[in-house]
């Protein structure tokens, strides 16, 4: 009954996420989770390429692996912001948040972008974020996915310790699982 009135009212549709990174700054990422989600970078702007809905009170989290400046990954060529013969060459943004959506019941969709810089990093993340990276890490553990690294149930369980998470049942009850699938390993 608590998230029943999101599905009820929709206020925005077709919602597309794109995240820039500037390669001065971020040479690789890795988007964790929404396989079965991912657009081509040429749908973002396209209106007639079908999105997600948000209803009133929901919110999505995307996660992103990045790979430092100076790793060995290997980055395609891309004509994003960053990545184009239009580039801000002495740009301090480290990457730009790209929104696009649809009124309930328009037909085009109107962009929103936020650049992000230095100023809005945080040497320890808020424990909303150290939560969400906890559920991503255990759903690549139920997966056995091979992006799990040297992931474990420990892992998550030293990741969530500094957290309070009783005044949450859903959070409480996420807990009693990694512990459960522990003992199960």
């Amino acid at each position: 009954m608590e998230e029943m009135g999101g599905t009820l009212f929709t206020v925005a549709k077709d919602v597309k996420l794109q995240i820039e990174f500037n390669p001065a700054y971020i040479k690789g990422y890795r988007l964790i989770g929404y396989e079965n989600r991912l657009l081509n970078t040429e749908d973002f702007n396209d209106d007639t390429k079908d999105a997600g809905e948000m209803g009133a009170g929901h919110r999505v989290t995307a996660l992103y692996e990045i790979a430092e400046i100076d790793s060995e990954q290997e980055v395609p060529e891309s004509d994003l912001k960053y990545q184009s013969e239009k580039v801000l060459t002495d740009s301090k943004e480290w990457f730009t948040i790209n929104a696009r959506y649809k009124e309930p019941d328009g037909d085009t969709s109107k962009l929103i972008s936020v650049p992000v810089d230095e100023s809005s990093f945080a040497f320890e993340p808020s424990e909303n974020l150290s939560f969400a990276s906890a559920v991503a890490m255990f759903g690549m553990l139920l997966r056995d996915s091979s992006w799990k690294g040297d992931s474990s149930y420990d892992m998550i369980l030293d990741t969530l310790e500094n957290i309070d998470l009783t005044k949450d049942d859903y959070k409480d009850e996420f807990v009693s699982l990694i512990k459960k699938m522990k003992r199960m390993d």
